[in-house]
């Protein structure tokens, strides 16, 4: 679950539909404004994506995890939706079947930021402009789970790594 994600969806103006295996971190999602919310690990994905989406499927996935939930997205996209490509998280990188890109007549697109800005500079200043005026505005921030003074990386490497972090965990020097 990406609150910044669900941040700039809701300031472009789209519904969201987040995904987690937190029922916690749905109702942040919830209290942030998510439309719609699933948890993976106690329901039907498929089935409930499905029924959210009046059987359409999703227009556009976000996936910064990868593994196994990737060919569930591919798999739940609606016809010529998209999925990006965000990153690997999970630590597996999936192999999805690639016939689903055919029945679907769907994208899978690779959002690489660092190439992103080397390769289009430009695209990537009107970028900024528009999130800098979503920032302004107040439609986007930084969530901040919690502030650790450098000492303490361990407790707060923990809390990232049992996925219990709501939002940035942020490191103070002294």
């Amino acid at each position: 679950m990406s609150l910044f994600a669900l941040q700039f969806a809701k300031a472009a103006g789209l519904r969201t539909i987040l995904t987690s295996s937190s029922d916690e971190k749905l109702e942040r999602a919830r209290r942030l404004g998510a439309a719609e919310t699933i948890n993976y690990a106690t329901s039907d994905f498929r089935a409930e994506l499905k029924r959210l989406t009046d059987g359409r499927g999703a227009d556009i996935v976000y996936d910064p995890v990868g593994g196994p939930l990737t060919e569930l997205a591919l798999r739940s996209l609606a016809w010529k939706g998209r999925l990006l490509v965000i990153g690997f998280a999970s630590g597996e990188i999936p192999k999805p079947p690639l016939n689903l890109t055919l029945l679907k007549g769907c994208d899978i697109r690779g959002v690489f930021w660092g190439e992103f800005i080397r390769r289009e500079p430009e695209a990537h200043r009107q970028n900024m402009v528009e999130l800098l005026d979503y920032a302004a505005s107040g439609a986007i921030s930084a969530h901040v789970h919690a502030i650790h003074p450098l000492e303490a990386y361990l407790e707060a490497f923990g809390a990232i790594s049992r996925r219990e972090a709501l939002g940035k965990v942020v490191f103070k020097m002294n």
